[in-house]
């Protein structure tokens, strides 16, 4: 039996996927997609799925994802989906297809936050000065 285990990183989120030989069972973090909230993030962690076709029924995914806010999760997620299912079935049409709708769907985003720097209250503004 072959297991592909794949990660997916977006700003400070990291999710792990393990793909293996099954019967189509998705789940993150133990919870099943059909019920994961909020609904515009399962939409994003369908996408790589609805462009594979119904062939990733054919695999048990488990995702475990942690670290910053739910979008960033879910398109972590996407990508470790997205990544392990290319690996699995090695279908390098369904991958030109991926990277044809949206290129961070395999490839990473490199943007993170700026640190904050001394002199103001964030990264790049400075406090107000008065001159009178």
């Amino acid at each position: 039996m072959r297991v592909v285990v794949t990660t997916g990183k977006r700003k400070t989120s990291l999710a792990k996927a393990t793909v293996k030989n099954g019967a189509g069972r998705l789940r993150i973090n133990g919870t099943p997609l059909e019920v994961y909230q909020p609904d515009i993030a399962r939409m994003r962690i369908m996408e790589p799925l609805i462009l594979f076709g119904s062939n990733w029924k054919k695999y048990d995914i488990k995702v475990r994802v942690k670290g910053g806010g739910y979008m960033s999760q879910a398109d972590a997620v996407r990508m470790a989906l997205a990544t392990g299912l290319i690996r699995m079935s090695q279908d390098f049409e369904a991958r030109s297809k991926m990277i044809e709708h949206d290129r961070t769907m395999l490839v990473g985003d490199p943007r993170r936050t700026e640190p904050k720097k001394f002199g103001g209250p964030s990264a790049r503004s400075k406090y107000q000065k008065s001159y009178r």
